[in-house]
């Protein structure tokens, strides 16, 4: 009977033994994952600050190519509205007389509709 109970209390030794085995082995595991996490999460974080700050260069290679576009195209728009100013102060006067000629320059005759209704009242 003693060999017996010093045969089980063997297995159950070795069935603890077992058990922290498994238990390390678990522990192990969720180490390695909470490892694998953290480097993940530190591997993104710097692709991130790299794929940032080699967009801030390239923003800041080209603002100044933007800046000289703008400046190209409100130079063009002044020089446009200057030709646009030139051209009304060349022309505004014989427009206006042109104009003034028109509505002063009364010439008293019938409508042409109304010379048609009279003539084919004569006929």
């Amino acid at each position: 009977a003693a060999q017996h109970s010093h045969g089980i209390q063997t297995l159950l030794e070795a069935e603890k033994e077992a058990a922290k085995i498994v238990q390390q082995a678990r522990q192990y595991r969720l180490q390695r994952l909470k490892d694998a996490r953290s480097e993940a999460s530190r591997e993104i974080d710097e692709y991130r600050q790299a794929k940032e700050a080699e967009f801030k260069s390239f923003e800041a290679s080209h603002a100044g190519v933007t800046s000289n576009a703008q400046a190209a195209v409100d130079k063009e728009t002044e020089s446009k509205l200057q030709a646009i100013t030139d051209s009304y102060e060349a022309n505004k006067d014989a427009v206006v007389k042109k104009l003034l000629d028109r509505v002063l320059l009364v010439k008293p005759e019938l409508h042409r509709n109304l010379r048609k209704v009279g003539g084919a009242e004569s006929q």
